[in-house]
């Protein structure tokens, strides 16, 4: 058959039928201008390739992508597993527009049970599981973490300092006051002791409460019998607490151990996926998603697409219990048995406890849905009176809010927040460490000059031609009419004055309310009083200065807990805070001999003759 270059739909699908083989592959359904429209898998190739070549019986999202189909690339793989694999790996990076995307996939927080010191430390923990430990989750988020910490210090009083803070406690901190710890730093328990609530915690977080329970119940019994009663009063406090941990759960599952519970509800266009994580017969709180639905997926294509991109950076539970069925369920579980090095078992449960976990994520799934879709008919409602208010040339999709924040210059950052049709845009968010030496401190207009520069210049070297989401439609910027000038001068030269742009000034007293608006070559607006654009602006200024003041205060802790073992060539985290361990204080330190260097753990005869020449000048 002849190939036109200007040929589309299914007769240019057609085309490609002779030179596909039966067997497994990833396809990409790519536009006349070579953006792709569409990744997908198949276990035969030329068969799904085929259903696609047909000129009717399609869906209306199907014919449309068929429609704009210009051309197409294929990857034939060994297997199915790794069809789908690939399949979702394109999808995260490409992005296409008739894909299921799963735009929030942040990691999740554990509780980690540190084994690198005689008196181990619990903690939250998020990221690669490298310290040496018992980890123990996920949690759905840091607040559920954090809560389950704070009940399970009342409760273990385990420690929580730092390891450098541990070796230079000379008495006992506020934790131990308020019943929170038990103090081993300096010696009010022993290592056999504090082993003992160790291993308490960790039955505890692995479902064996009642037996940790029981055990504090006799020591309880014990202690009043031999008129230990204050002792006795710490333990019931103790059981007080572990019980209310138990409460504060909610869902404590008695015949389901450990599952992720996945719950779709669709409605209006849209998606909500929620994900219950049970573990050690506990609930360990729940997490909402909202994947973009592909220009009109259903639901079987929705909840697979989600679970091959939420598991891409995450560890399944032994059990998935679902709320529909997906279509190549037997390849998504052997993909996540290869991902898992055991058995993962997914379910659509029918009836009994199962049922009922999947029927009340689903409940959180509809009622999450439902605020959101009335959240975002009211954020739509701002933006189009905020382009009525400013006389853009339509409601803004993305709204850039830049802010600066130091103290006499010193710390600079500039912060940049995104909001849009859904809110505030939370991933989107930037900091700018202020770099430029030229700057005179407290120089906010040289401050924004960098910012911005940096921010376009990646711009448009990164997307010239602005095909993604990226580019803003609006400008938001503290300051008044000199302010606006000299950033409409920065975009003019660096080539980018099509952008909509706003100045926000404190008006009569720097009262809010009373706000001045700014715009280039137009004179100072006001709003009403009472005007729901203005509490919007308002809102959108405020939460730029608490994210940059937020960088701020986090780039002046870091210069003030630095020490002058931070630019010892070969002394990392770990020797430095060994070396603060062993001698209490950098100053120390710098006045050690090489002899006395050596004799900390992990610091050998060639570092220890490193961090002496350092400080005595060698």
């Amino acid at each position: 058959m002849t190939q036109r270059k200007d040929q589309t739909g299914h007769a240019r699908i057609q085309s490609y039928l002779r030179t596909l083989g039966t067997g497994p592959g990833v396809y990409r359904m790519l536009d006349a201008e070579s953006r792709v429209l569409y990744v997908g898998k198949a276990r035969n190739l030329k068969a799904r390739v085929t259903s696609y070549s047909r000129p009717t019986g399609h869906s209306p999202r199907i014919a449309r992508m068929i429609a704009e189909t210009a051309s197409m690339m294929f990857l034939t793989t060994e297997t199915e597993t790794e069809a789908l694999l690939l399949e979702q790996n394109l999808i995260k990076q490409l992005k296409p527009r008739y894909n299921v995307l799963l735009r929030d996939d942040k990691s999740f927080p554990n509780i980690l049970v540190s084994r690198e010191h005689a008196f181990p430390q619990i903690k939250k923990h998020r990221g690669a599981k490298r310290e040496k430990g018992s980890y123990y989750g996920p949690f759905a988020s840091a607040g559920a973490v954090n809560r389950t910490l704070n009940q399970l210090q009342k409760v273990f009083l385990l420690r929580n300092c730092s390891d450098a803070t541990f070796a230079t406690r000379t008495r006992p901190c506020l934790l131990y006051q308020i019943k929170r710890c038990s103090a081993p730093c300096t010696g009010y328990i022993d290592e056999a002791g504090y082993g003992a609530l160790v291993a308490d915690a960790e039955r505890f977080l692995q479902g064996k409460s009642t037996k940790v329970q029981s055990n504090l119940a006799a020591e309880m019994s014990e202690a009043s019998d031999a008129m230990e009663f204050e002792r006795a009063a710490a333990l019931r406090d103790r059981i007080r607490a572990l019980t209310q941990i138990q409460g504060s759960q909610g869902i404590n599952p008695q015949g389901v151990p450990e599952a992720d519970v996945i719950a779709l509800h669709m409605e209006g266009g849209q998606a909500c996926v929620q994900v219950f994580f049970i573990r050690a017969n506990q609930n360990w709180g729940n997490r909402d998603y909202y994947p973009r639905t592909g220009a009109g997926a259903e639901a079987p294509e929705v909840l697979e697409a989600f679970l091959g991109q939420f598991y891409d950076t995450k560890d399944p539970a032994r059990l998935i219990l679902l709320s529909n069925p997906i279509d190549n369920e037997d390849l998504m579980a052997e993909a996540l048995c290869q991902k898992l090095g055991r058995k993962v078992e997914l379910a659509v449960p029918l009836r009994g406890e199962k049922a009922e976990l999947v029927a009340h994520a689903a409940k959180n799934a509809r009622e999450s849905l439902a605020r959101r879709m009335s959240e975002s008919a009211a954020q739509t409602k701002l933006l189009n009176g905020l382009a009525e208010a400013f006389a853009l040339e339509a409601p803004p999709r993305r709204i850039e809010v830049y802010d600066n924040s130091h103290i006499q210059g010193t710390n600079a950052v500039g912060g940049m927040i995104v909001a849009g049709p859904e809110g505030f845009l939370k991933s989107q968010y930037r900091k700018f460490n202020i770099k430029g030496t030229e700057i005179t401190p407290g120089d906010d207009f040289g401050m924004m000059k960098e910012v911005l520069t940096r921010r376009f210049q990646r711009l448009l070297k990164e997307d010239p031609d602005r095909q993604t989401e990226a580019w803003p439609d609006l400008l938001l910027i503290d300051g008044g009419a000199g302010q606006v000038s000299a950033v409409a001068g920065i975009m003019a030269d660096l080539g980018v004055d099509d952008i909509a742009m706003i100045g926000v000034a404190k008006g009569i007293d720097r009262d809010a309310g009373k706000e001045e608006f700014h715009r280039p070559g137009q004179r100072p607006t006001a709003l009403r009083h009472n005007d729901p654009v203005l509490y919007f602006v308002q809102r959108l200024r405020d939460e730029a200065h608490r994210f940059a003041i937020g960088a701020h205060r986090a780039k002046r802790s870091k210069a003030v807990s630095a020490t002058p073992l931070d630019d010892v060539p070969g002394v990392g985290a770990t020797r430095k805070r060994a070396l603060l361990a062993h001698f209490g204080s950098a100053k120390a330190v710098a006045r050690a001999g090489v002899e006395d260097l050596k004799a900390v753990e992990g610091i050998s005869e060639k570092v220890a003759q490193t961090v002496y020449d350092y400080f005595q000048g060698g």
